[in-house]
């Protein structure tokens, strides 16, 4: 396995509570809340061409999770926005990942800490596709995974929390130690829900079918594929999935910041073939977000 350069020991600036400071000197204590309680929300996008692809959304859906784990991020969205065009700018990416978060800090140690800072850090840095290029046009295998989305009323859904990714990290090792590339994951109602970090589409008879969000995220690039879809007159169907209703699908991919849109051939007993629909959507989406575009500010 090829080296991998640790995150924390890189050359260059990220931007951190309101100022650019030098990357290895971005540190929290160790009895850091968010660490300890999973009191931290965060964002993914990516930069393409100097331009950050759906930033405003992305922005306002940063400080819509904030809120919903009762967090006021002490700068306003156009702080922030601007914020990841600096950090951008520091490091000299055009075309990478930006990676901003909000968490809690170390004032208190206990499940309440209403006197927590909340700090924000935002990073930068070059990252290309999220699976094996050389095997991704041929579809990626999904193992199905042993952990189920939690229900609306168990854990706060609707927000992009750190807390909620460790059934998706615990999921997809999961998944790797069996040769897989990722999980699907069902609901608490055993219904198709979405891979550990991407939402899912099912192809049949020309349209699209994908899972309801009722119980996870409506990913933004989701949104996105959706649109780029009945542009095209392909219809979108929107609706709960019972896992056997995969036999019956044509075509599979996954979609996310990270994925961008990746074809899948398998998941679990159930096999696809990525084909028109597919190519025409993982096209379309790479030139929506390397159109030519002026910078956005809010």
């Amino acid at each position: 396995m090829a080296a991998v350069l640790p995150f924390d020991d890189r050359d260059g600036s990220l931007w951190y509570d309101g100022k650019l400071v030098p990357w290895r000197e971005a540190k929290t204590h160790v009895l850091t809340h968010g660490l300890h309680y999973g009191s931290s929300v965060f964002e993914g996008e990516r930069i393409y061409s100097g331009r950050i692809y759906k930033h405003e959304e992305h922005t306002r859906r940063l400080f819509e999770s904030a809120k919903i784990l009762g967090m006021t991020i002490p700068y306003t969205e156009k702080e922030i926005f601007d914020a990841c065009y600096e950090a951008a700018r520091a490091q000299k990416i055009e075309n990478g990942y930006v990676r901003p978060v909000a968490f809690r800090g170390s004032e208190m140690m206990a499940v309440s800490a209403q006197n927590t800072k909340i700090h924000v850090g935002i990073a930068v840095w070059e990252w290309g596709s999220y699976f094996d290029p050389a095997t991704k046009m041929k579809g990626i295998r999904l193992a199905v995974s042993d952990w189920k989305r939690p229900a609306p009323d168990t854990a706060p859904t609707r927000a992009k929390a750190a807390g909620l990714y460790m059934i998706c990290t615990m999921s997809k090792h999961a998944a790797e130690a069996k040769g897989y590339a990722d999980a699907i994951m069902f609901d608490y109602r055993g219904l198709v829900a979405e891979a550990t970090g991407a939402n899912v589409f099912f192809v049949k008879d020309g349209a699209l079918h994908t899972p309801t969000p009722d119980c996870f995220l409506d990913g933004i690039t989701r949104r996105s594929v959706a649109a780029l879809a009945r542009k095209r007159q392909i219809p979108v169907i929107e609706r709960h999935i019972e896992p056997k209703e995969m036999e019956g699908f044509e075509e599979c991919f996954l979609v996310g910041t990270a994925a961008e849109v990746t074809p899948v051939s398998e998941i679990g007993p159930y096999n696809f073939k990525p084909a028109a629909i597919t190519e025409t959507l993982l096209h379309d989406y790479s030139e929506d977000v390397n159109r030519e575009q002026s910078v956005v500010t809010l």
